[in-house]
């Protein structure tokens, strides 16, 4: 990698005055050499692994054996200087098929010549050796993909002194790239130290996470209630409803009688299959009366079930329609509905590069000598990545190109950068460390465009924010049509059932949570398994809950946007003291001209903003957004707000109960305080960003609204504009669609300071 050329990206919050402390968390520019070569921000190439550096490594396919000599238990062993690693072995056999493949980086290579040795189990020492076979591994031969793979071959069994001996060993040695498909089935020899279970969770792998529907249960009514006191005159009765280990509760009934009403909706997130109840209309489904049963324990410990009199009224659907929030909305990798048929096209591709990482810190330590082993964990729409894990490296070199579908240009990328745990296998393993994560959003990256960036890995704990290393990515967003991709900035943000049948916040909040706890557990059980502490992380879990630090930022998010009226409000304060004449006469004019040519106004207020989004060309951004611990308050935490961050909820540090719930119930209400200021904070960035060029594509389009508005309102008589906005303010309800308008689902896919809070 050659990092001779980086350029600092300044922190925009730090006015030109940053402290050397500040510039830790700085964005870095590169130039590492991608794809074999080096790389410019709008060079491409052919290959399917241009965006890494390429990496050499000497591939060893050893397949099987034929006419050993009695019935050993058979095993290969490879050999290549300090590097050890043998196949797996069979019993009693003199035909054994192992199918196994072996690398080591070229780089590390330290000996002249490959020792491929069969040996039997069942002795030990030089006895055990059947025959071996020594290669130069100078002369091995070299593979290019797309060519086809190296065809193994048969070759005799010689003793240690060269001597030929009864049995022949199948195998294949070449020297290719990580591009070879043979990369991602071989065991790697510097990870022979890796025993047990850990030995399968260091390799990289790619995840599906469960496809999610909402499962909607309209509790509506009963009949006939049979109750245990019979002599209560206003009985409470409520509905509870289970799904595996999500409970679910109505409210109390209204009616006090034993014939209740409810017609309320108890919604759970599940996985599939569930095909067949695929409800793909809005039309309500079918209800049903179900009779209720009554489930008694005897003494002995036998369950028996009896039947009743009493029924419920009940309306069951599952719903695909729904976009499952199964993480923020802020930071959402795929917005399309859950069911297939509501799908549109794809609208582009997202190519990510995982370079290596720098500089990390040591998370484990053994003999007095700390340690990393670290992987990354990439998520967008579905698909979930893991890079395979470099032991014992505080700068590991992955070198790993991944690829996704993107559907809608206003999402985001999640990256993130953990320290294996579990590499000694065994129920003892602790949890995997979080090291740092990143996030991209895809709307603020120009198409066609290789971006290499150094992004800082930073954490935040009770003792303060910590720069835990950086990670180098390369990362490209190219669409097939760029009209395609415009006119999504036109259309709704989710599916349209959520404008339709909205859910409430507090629904949201349970379906999202139900979600994570689905997601985490079917990751969890996968081959290695992507831990629960991994999945939460990435998906941001706990985010929303009080903190101080978090409301201040949202605070002084509002602050910014406010200082433009304020400044506005202290200009025209300057102009009515005539601080500066020149600058007031020149106001005076305008404004008499406004007055006696009032059409004029409309069409100079867009000429204007046209201007100044064009003049904001020349700044706009030129590299993605990232962690800003200044935006976040993260530097200026006291010690007490974040201790209270970090807290549990409930509270774990209270003894007093009445306290306690005294403080939970101020966090609760705290947590969606702190949402609302950070919604409007949202909001007020997004009209700012309108002119800033962060999403270039948005700027672009509102610019030339605003001069084909500047036109139309110049030639257009004022009275006629007038008469339309009023007409069509003033419309007919029919004439009114229940969807959000164009200009809202346009400011929605804006970009905010969302992407760089921590």
């Amino acid at each position: 990698m050659a990092n001779q050329n980086r350029n600092q990206n300044k922190n925009p919050n730090s006015n030109g005055n940053t402290t050397p402390h500040e510039e830790d968390f700085n964005l870095t520019e590169t130039r590492p050499s991608l794809g074999g070569g080096r790389i410019s921000g709008n060079d491409r190439f052919g290959t399917a692994f241009d965006l890494v550096e390429q990496m050499n490594y000497l591939y060893v396919r050893v397949l099987k054996a034929k006419e050993l000599p009695g019935s050993p238990d058979p095993f290969v062993e490879i050999k290549l200087g300090g590097f050890k690693a043998a196949t797996r072995n069979f019993e009693k056999t003199s035909v054994p098929e192992w199918n196994q493949v072996f690398s080591v980086l070229k780089d590390r290579i330290q000996a002249p010549v490959i020792e491929i040795s069969v040996k039997d189990k069942a002795k030990s020492g030089n006895n055990g050796l059947i025959g071996m076979i020594v290669v130069d591994a100078i002369d091995v031969p070299r593979r290019v993909p797309p060519d086809s793979p190296l065809a193994p071959e048969w070759y005799r069994l010689e003793n240690v002194k060269g001597e030929r001996v009864a049995g022949e060993l199948m195998f294949a040695v070449w020297m290719g790239t990580q591009a070879d498909e043979a990369f991602s089935e071989a065991w790697h020899l510097d990870a022979t130290s890796v025993n047990g279970d850990g030995v399968a969770s260091i390799r990289s792998k790619v995840y599906l996470s469960p496809r999610l529907w909402y499962l909607r249960v309209n509790v509506i009514e009963a009949q006939e209630l049979q109750l245990g006191d019979k002599n209560r005159q206003q009985p409470e009765i409520l509905v509870r409803a289970t799904l595996g280990n999500m409970i679910l509760r109505t409210k109390i009934s209204q009616s006090k009688n034993v014939n209740p009403l409810w017609n309320e909706d108890l919604m759970f997130t599940v996985a599939e299959p569930f095909e067949e109840q695929l409800r793909m209309d809005f039309k309500p489904p079918i209800s049903r009366w179900y009779n209720l049963q009554k489930h008694t324990v005897s003494e002995n410990g036998q369950r028996n079930v009896s039947g009743l009199n009493s029924r419920v009224h009940l309306r069951i659907s599952l719903d695909g329609g729904y976009h499952v929030l199964d993480e923020l909305t802020h930071y959402s990798s795929d917005l399309r509905a859950t069911a297939r048929q509501l799908w549109k096209p794809s609208i582009g591709v997202l190519e990510l590069g995982i370079l290596n990482a720098q500089n990390l810190t040591a998370m484990k330590t053994k003999d007095g000598r700390g340690f990393t082993d670290a992987y990354c964990v990439a998520k967008y729409g579905q698909k979930w990545i893991r890079t395979r894990t470099i032991l014992s490296s505080f700068d590991p070199k992955w070198n790993e190109q991944y690829t996704w579908e993107v559907f809608d240009p206003c999402t985001v990328i999640t990256i993130g950068v953990f320290d294996n745990c579990q590499l000694q296998g065994g129920k003892g393993a602790g949890k995997d460390s979080r090291i740092g994560k990143v996030r991209i959003r895809l709307s603020t990256l120009e198409t066609n465009r290789v971006y290499t960036h150094l992004y800082p890995l930073i954490v935040l704990s009770p003792s303060g924010v910590k720069k835990m290393g950086e990670i180098q990515l390369a990362v490209r967003f190219s669409c097939a049509s760029l009209l395609n991709m415009l006119t999504m900035y036109c259309q709704p943000l989710l599916p349209n059932i959520h404008y339709l049948h909205p859910l409430s916040c507090h629904q949201i909040e349970i379906l999202r949570h139900q979600a994570t706890q689905i997601v985490s557990t079917r990751l969890s059980r996968a081959e290695p398994p992507l831990r629960k502490e991994v999945v939460e992380y990435m998906l941001d879990v706990g985010s929303n809950m009080w903190s101080v630090r978090r409301s201040k930022a949202n605070h002084y998010r509002i602050a910014r946007i406010m200082s433009v009226v304020v400044k506005l409000i202290k200009w025209f304060d300057q102009i009515c003291t005539w601080n500066n004449p020149l600058i007031t006469v020149l106001v005076h004019v305008l404004f008499l001209a406004f007055v006696c040519f009032p059409w004029m106004l409309l069409s100079t207020v867009f000429l204007y903003l046209f201007l100044i989004g064009t003049w904001n060309y020349r700044l706009r951004p030129r590299h993605p957004p990232h962690m800003d611990v200044r935006l976040s308050q993260a530097d200026t935490a006291q010690n007490d707000e974040l201790d209270e961050e970090f807290d549990t909820f409930p509270t774990s540090q209270k003894q007093i109960d009445v306290v306690k719930m005294r403080y939970d119930r101020l966090r609760a209400i705290g947590s969606r305080v702190q949402t609302v200021l950070g919604d409007l904070a949202t909001q007020g960035e997004r009209f700012y960003n309108l002119l800033t060029w962060r999403d270039p594509r948005a700027t672009a389009l509102f610019l030339i609204f605003c001069l084909i508005a500047s036109v139309v309102l110049y030639i257009t008589p004022p009275n006629v504009v007038v008469i339309v906005m009023g007409f069509y303010a003033m419309r007919h309800p029919r004439f009114r669609d229940r969807l959000p308008s164009p200009p809202m689902n346009f400011l929605r896919r804006l970009p905010a300071k969302t992407d760089s809070l921590l």
